[in-house]
């Protein structure tokens, strides 16, 4: 039994986002107790914290969603890796790695419920960056509901994101051609000379019209859609008869109070267009399934990541608006 300190910290959710960049006010770091553990738990260190774009809906008030909101007065809400440094629980041992939905905290009290072991020989990082969220979101986006063909168009946007690089790269190993939309001539080096990618379209400097045209001269038959944005209007026009839209994220409307219009939907019937929005909440009980088809390719050495790390536990407050200006390079990570 090992305990390192008396007290940990965690930060609360005390206010909801208005629109524009988060900020401290929104959020409480609060000193807490380290609990006694009772028969059946296990106290986790959590190592490392998942930041994603999710969270933005995670403290918005809207009831209506996939998933509860935060309440307020409660730690935010966060996916992590730990170990397991305190048990009184039959199957999670002192020395566990564990992986699942722990907060932002630096301890997790747990009887076991939404974590499960990591056996894998991956730094936390990597399992993170790879097997946590953005691949099992890149897995059951594109294959369940892109069903990609080999010989496709496959455009993504948010291309050098955590779950865009991963769909890319997945298109790539079926025979697909990949396009990524990405916002910065870094990011467009990145995908298409380390990750593969036949083409990036930086939508801050290119003629997005005319690159997505040369791009893409068969039209669109697959659009992964992580952003949101003017790229989606004009991805709308390309889409072949019959081809399938993901709808995954929309990055570039979650600040903003009043969301951009969506194309027309006449297209929609003309091309007989497939739109499906989907979230993993939804899906946790395929976890062994997409894991099952993911694992090999990585296995394969055929998916490649990069992480984002920021050091502290306050760092994930101002961190999250990194997404909003796009200068994260990877998976965004906290290091506790």
């Amino acid at each position: 039994m090992r305990k390192i300190m008396t007290t940990y910290s965690a930060i609360n959710l005390i206010a909801r986002p208005t629109g524009g960049p988060i900020g401290p006010e929104l959020f409480e770091i609060v000193q807490k107790e380290l609990p006694s553990i009772g028969e059946g738990q296990f106290l986790v260190k959590q190592n490392h914290m998942s930041l994603d774009p999710a969270m933005f809906g995670w403290m918005s008030p809207d009831t209506e969603s996939y998933i509860p909101p935060v309440a307020l007065g409660d730690v935010m809400r966060s996916s992590g890796i730990g170990e397991v440094v305190e048990s009184n629980h039959a199957d999670f041992k002192v020395g566990d790695r564990v992986m699942g939905m722990m907060g932002w905290t630096e301890y997790h009290l747990s009887n076991g419920a939404g974590l499960n072991k990591v056996a894998a020989p991956l730094p936390d990082e990597a399992i993170l960056s790879v097997f946590a969220l953005p691949g099992l979101t890149a897995t059951q986006g594109l294959f369940s509901i892109g069903k990609p063909k080999k010989g496709e168009t496959l455009v993504v946007s948010g291309a050098a994101g955590s779950v865009g690089s991963i769909v890319g790269q997945l298109g790539k190993a079926d025979g697909l051609n990949v396009i990524g939309v990405v916002g910065s001539e870094e990011k467009a080096n990145w995908i298409v000379n380390d990750l593969g990618f036949d083409g990036a379209i930086n939508y801050k400097t290119d003629d997005i019209a005319e690159k997505l045209a040369e791009l893409t001269p068969k039209g669109i038959d697959v659009y992964f859609e992580n952003t949101g944005g003017p790229i989606q209007h004009h991805v709308f026009e390309r889409m072949n008869a019959h081809g399938r839209i993901v709808v995954c994220g929309l990055i570039a409307d979650y600040a903003k109070q009043t969301p951009d219009l969506a194309p027309n939907w006449i297209p929609i019937i003309k091309k007989r267009l497939t739109i499906q929005g989907f979230t993993m909440p939804d899906h946790f009980g395929d976890i062994p399934t997409l894991l099952e088809k993911l694992t090999p390719y990585v296995m394969q050495g055929k998916i490649k990541h990069r992480a984002h790390v920021l050091n502290g536990l306050e760092s994930a407050i101002t961190g999250l608006n990194l997404f909003f200006t796009g200068k994260n390079k990877g998976k965004l990570i906290v290091k506790l």
